[in-house]
């Protein structure tokens, strides 16, 4: 078969690393791609959001099948755009992918369904907002309700900070038409989980669970990104946790979405907290999360593409899928100044010699320039280090970034910490 996959990050790097493992994949391209991604795929310099040429591009070269990786895209319908054109793609249509596109769609689906998530109001007035905030509690979360790159949301722990996220959300605009409407729910406190699955209508088939970094400093300090590291499995997190979380959460889901005539097909993501009260919904995403399926792909024994064919065909409850015991540890390299601002184009050395080491590294935020390798974003490489439980994995994986170097680089140095004590 002759793939196309949709995005240029860390998390279609994976998927295409993944794909191409298959004995039925005879050629993959991927759009626009990055450095990394090359080494495996040819590359088109397309926009995710150019969808009459990536239609264009599917029928000229001939796509058997399109995997999209990233939320924008499909939150504006490429996959009823496809389906329009016959094209054969995988992936939740806009209707579903709203679960992700709307902050408030979902956390109003949740309440209908009493799906557990955290209390929470919705605003669309500033001042109403502004109001209704000075009356909560500290910690409290600010949630632009559209996507905004992972940045969107600010855990508050004073009213000054709270104030001043929903000021830029509602007033500067930071997130553009995002932050016009806004949800502010109570800080849940404790353990998170992601928990991805391929969903088909009803049909769910969980993956095995990660746990992800999203604070840009050690020690949960500092500003959201879109996630600095990543692990599975979750040694440390009862399994009647992750099996709660998966019947009493993913599944009413989607049966939730079937009910309202947007039944999902495609991955669904569950950001999950674990609290004294029960495990609750944080947030759903309605594609493969990243970083997280930097350490979940390479733990997949079954063939990627027999699952995505079954889900397309209407058989993903008759395919058994099987993982490995292995343990993944993901750190990533970030630019100088991420979350905020960065430069680019910075040359990037020690690939080959953390390859060396046995590491999986996916570019993130590469491109190619005067022969060298060089960064083009904020993540610019995930580096996984795998191994027999998370602490051999882990040493891996800084034993690889130690390997690596571009200028202003930064790694957090405790991910997956928490999973040895």
């Amino acid at each position: 078969m002759r793939i196309l996959v949709i995005g240029s990050g860390g998390r279609e790097h994976a998927i295409v690393w993944a794909l191409n493992k298959s004995d039925k994949v005879s050629k993959i391209f991927c759009a626009p791609g990055n450095a990394g991604i090359a080494e495996l795929a040819e590359c088109a310099p397309i926009p995710v959001n150019r969808f009459d040429d990536l239609i264009q591009f599917s029928c000229d070269n001939e796509i058997d099948l399109v995997v999209v990786g990233p939320d924008d895209p499909l939150a504006d319908g490429i996959v009823d755009a496809f389906e329009e054109r016959n094209v054969p793609i995988y992936g939740p249509r806009k209707n579903a992918a709203e679960i992700e596109g709307s902050k408030i769609f979902m956390k109003n689906l949740l309440k209908k369904y009493n799906v557990p998530t955290a209390k929470y109001e919705t605003f669309t007035d500033y001042e109403t907002a502004l109001t209704y905030l000075r009356q909560q509690e500290i910690p409290v979360v600010v949630k632009a309700d559209g996507l905004a790159a992972g940045k969107g949301v600010t855990v508050a722990f004073s009213m000054e900070e709270a104030e001043e996220a929903l000021q830029g959300m509602m007033v500067g605009k930071v997130f553009g038409e995002s932050g016009g409407r806004v949800v502010i729910e109570e800080f849940l406190e404790g353990q998170e989980m992601s928990i991805l699955a391929f969903v088909d209508g009803e049909t769910v088939r969980a993956m095995v669970p990660a746990q992800d970094h999203k604070q840009v400093f050690d020690n949960d300090k500092g500003p959201n990104t879109g996630g600095m590291g990543t692990y599975s499995p979750l040694p440390h997190i009862d399994p009647a946790l992750v099996e709660d979380a998966i019947e009493n959460i993913i599944k009413p889901t989607a049966r939730a979405m079937v009910s309202e005539g947007r039944p999902f097909r495609g991955v669904l993501f569950a950001g999950l907290m674990m609290t004294k009260s029960g495990v609750k919904t944080i947030e759903f995403n309605a594609r493969m999360g990243d970083p997280e399926t930097q350490v979940v792909l390479p733990r997949l024994k079954t063939d990627l593409l027999d699952i995505i064919l079954a889900s397309m065909n209407g058989r993903l409850d008759q395919l058994q899928i099987e993982w490995s015991d292995e343990a993944a540890v993901c750190v990533i390299a970030a630019s100088e100044g991420y979350p905020a601002p960065y430069p680019k184009g910075r040359v990037i050395t020690g690939l080959e010699a953390a390859r060396a080491q046995g590491a999986l590294v996916f570019h993130a935020g590469t491109a190619l320039a005067d022969g060298n390798i060089v960064t083009n974003g904020g993540r610019v490489l995930g580096i996984v280090g795998r191994g027999r439980d998370i602490a051999e994995a882990r040493a891996k994986a800084y034993e690889a970034v130690s390997a690596i170097h571009f200028e202003g680089m930064h790694s957090r140095t405790d991910i997956a910490a928490k999973a040895l004590r």
